[in-house]
């Protein structure tokens, strides 16, 4: 199952990423990929918020630690595979009990490691079609995960042009 959601600003980025987040279920995992600066931190803070994590300021590219840890509704796993060299490197991270637990897993730059993600997932490709706008490519495979496509589209569409407060909790 496939969608195409065009963002016209970072509020639309938001609003995408808080969606999501809140239709995340135990297990799901996010794929994401995009040329450097296009806003796959940016979008994992909002699916973050959607998450219900505290205080979404804490959410930063884990590209020197590799994995970060978030609590929120369910507890969010984000990972960043920019600077490994190898899939044995992701591996030894411990991933296939992160994919296989209770948790939410964000894997950005996930095209470097994609044979050893699980087939079911949605990936989330983010295109910069302007300075401030993305296009997100969101191909669901599996049935929980094209239920969660679904049923974020469905509340996207719902929410219209709904205001865009601040993306981060105030503790």
């Amino acid at each position: 199952m496939q969608r195409v959601v065009d963002a016209a600003d970072p509020c639309a980025t938001q609003l995408l990423g808080r969606t999501l987040g809140q239709c995340l279920f135990p297990g799901a995992v996010l794929a994401l990929t995009g040329q450097l600066g296009a806003g796959k931190t940016f979008l994992v803070r909002a699916i973050a918020e959607g998450l219900a994590v505290p205080d979404s300021r804490v959410v930063s590219s884990p590209t020197f630690v590799l994995i970060q840890e978030y609590r929120g509704r369910l507890p969010v796993y984000h990972f960043d595979a920019y600077r490994l060299r190898t899939l044995d490197e992701f591996s030894q991270l411990g991933v296939h009990e992160y994919f296989e637990g209770d948790g939410v897993c964000l894997v950005e730059w996930a095209d470097r490691v994609e044979p050893i993600l699980p087939i079911e997932r949605l990936n989330v490709q983010i295109d910069v079609t302007g300075e401030r706008s993305r296009r997100f490519q969101l191909n669901a495979s599996g049935d929980a995960h094209e239920a969660l496509l679904r049923e974020a589209c469905d509340a996207q569409s719902r929410s219209g042009d709904a205001a865009c407060p601040p993306l981060h909790s105030q503790p």
